[in-house]
């Protein structure tokens, strides 16, 4: 699914729009994987994306002409995610129809899922399963996806001013599942009952995507991320938010007892303090997730369990976060490898890349979105 496309172009560029950081990467096929040309990123002045939405269309304007610029891109089509609270997708059921048929169907029908009136958003859908339902009638499970109207004009508008043009704009996680999810390792094959849970990490928001048999079956957005982690440091060390956020990196969660302590590089009363706030936080957080993974499978009865969790996002480098997630949700809790889905370009350094490869999820996941046009 799309979600809405435009044409192609000559090479694929993903960009992914961050409320602190805007990440892009270009793409080209090859016979085997494809290559990462070129990864950049920038830092977005605090206001021109809030929670994942640009509020600011000037500014997020002027920056994404300074990575342009920065990155030495010539490339000016782009594969861009959306990921905020004005993007909603539902699994619906519909008796079995032709395509074009259904089309005309979830206009009339829509407005029964969805919490954006129909005039003001933007539909697409694909059909994604069938089966036969209590009454043998034939069914499909349609995957349907709405956004606000205003939303996606502010991204393109945006696009438009840094002289930049969209060639799909797709759901941000949807692209996690493509560089995340690797069908015969990740979702094992016991009758359908099992399905994995992707968490992306990121400064303003986290998207938590359940996917079955590599089929996005349910995505959520929470507002709750590592933005809210630095901001409570700061609110309650009364220090700059950059101070807060340098804290945040170097001293991160506490190990569990059974482990061995690690020597931290900042005073022991202060990394206590830092720990005590984020042991809140992450508390918090894993409330946010289990209820997510609870609402899902009250949906789908078929589902015993998620036993797995897939992290991503440039927040889910916090220390010893998956130890404590694995705690707090009694699931295993692993690492995405995004890169594996390409050949690096020698134009780009492994080391760099090595750190970044969590952040780059959804940009890498965009610009694969873009081969397939």
């Amino acid at each position: 699914m799309g979600v809405f496309s435009f044409g192609k172009a000559s090479s694929s560029v993903g960009l992914d729009i961050e409320t602190n950081t805007f990440r892009v990467v270009q793409l080209r096929p090859s016979s085997d994987k494809p290559v990462l040309l070129d990864y950049g990123s920038i830092k977005v002045p605090v206001g021109a994306v809030i929670e994942g939405e640009i509020v600011d269309v000037d500014m997020a304007a002027q920056t994404l002409a300074q990575l342009w610029k920065k990155t030495g891109l010539s490339e000016k089509k782009v594969t861009i995610g959306i990921a905020n609270q004005k993007v909603v997708v539902r699994l619906i059921p519909f008796p079995w129809m032709e395509k074009k048929e259904l089309r005309s169907a979830i206009q009339y029908q829509a407005q029964d899922f969805i919490p954006i009136p129909i005039e003001e958003a933007i539909l697409d859908f694909d059909i994604v399963g069938e089966f036969t339902n209590e009454d043998n009638e034939r069914m499909m499970e349609v995957l349907l996806v709405a956004a606000q109207r205003d939303m996606v004009e502010n991204n393109i508008a945006a696009l438009s001013k840094a002289g930049l043009k969209p060639q799909v704009i797709d759901v941000s996680s949807f692209a996690l599942v493509r560089v995340l999810v690797d069908k015969p390792s990740i979702l094992p094959e016991e009758n359908g009952e099992e399905a994995v849970a992707l968490v992306d990490i990121a400064s303003g928001i986290t998207n938590i995507v359940v996917v079955e048999s590599g089929t996005p079956r349910f995505t959520r957005v929470a507002s709750l991320a590592g933005n809210n982690f630095t901001q409570r440091i700061a609110d309650t060390m009364s220090v700059s938010f950059d101070e807060a956020e340098e804290l945040k990196v170097k001293v991160g969660l506490p190990v569990p007892k059974s482990e061995k302590e690690e020597a931290l590089p900042v005073e022991p009363e202060k990394a206590k303090v830092v720990q005590d706030i984020l042991l809140k936080e992450i508390n918090k957080f894993i409330g946010e997730i289990r209820r997510s993974i609870d609402y899902y499978l009250t949906q789908r009865p078929g589902v015993k369990s998620i036993k797995r969790v897939i992290l991503s996002g440039n927040g889910a480098k916090l220390k010893n976060l998956a130890i404590h997630l694995e705690k707090g949700l009694q699931v295993q809790a692993d690492f995405g490898h995004p890169l594996e889905k390409v050949k690096i370009g020698p134009k780009l350094s492994q080391e760099l890349l090595a750190g970044e490869e969590l952040a780059i999820a959804i940009s890498l996941g965009l610009g694969l979105r873009g081969l397939e046009e």
